[in-house]
């Protein structure tokens, strides 16, 4: 009797993104909202700025776009992530799922692909929620200019 072997099948958000269809790539993102905020660049340095202005689109509760199908359209500067741009993108928060992955790291606890709900990126404190203003509300970006991480 031969005896059958299961192949080690890993999820897919521990495989390389090369490997991801769309819905896996669109499920990568953790929701946290933080390459939605203004961020400002140093022109004579380079160095960028966070701010905690997010852009109008941004449900900031929820860390979710309200028009994510039409957000280029509506927000021209608005920066579509592929896996020919994650490298570029020095600005992306170190935490971010795409640039973790593209690094060959693992998601943190709190995602929720890992943690199985969506809350956590927010009881961690790695989310808009709680301390930023839309970009409705704001007259000077150099006013917004946050000491957090990216």
């Amino acid at each position: 009797m031969s005896e059958l072997v299961m192949a080690d099948v890993k999820p897919f958000w521990e495989r390389p993104l090369a490997e991801l269809d769309r819905g896996q790539w669109e499920a990568l993102c953790d929701g946290c909202g933080r390459c939605c905020l203004h961020k400002l660049e140093d022109e004579e340095t380079g160095l960028i700025y966070p701010t905690n202005v997010a852009c109008a689109l941004l449900d900031r509760r929820n860390g979710r776009c309200t028009d994510y199908a039409h957000r280029k359209s509506r927000v021209t500067d608005c920066v579509v992530l592929s896996r020919n741009s994650i490298g570029k993108l020095d600005w992306l928060p170190e935490s971010c799922a795409y640039r973790l992955r593209s690094e060959g790291q693992p998601l943190p606890a709190w995602h929720y692909l890992v943690s199985g709900s969506r809350e956590t990126v927010h009881e961690a404190g790695q989310s808009t929620r709680g301390w930023t203003v839309s970009e409705a509300d704001v007259e000077e970006l150099e006013d917004h200019v946050v000491d957090k991480a990216l």
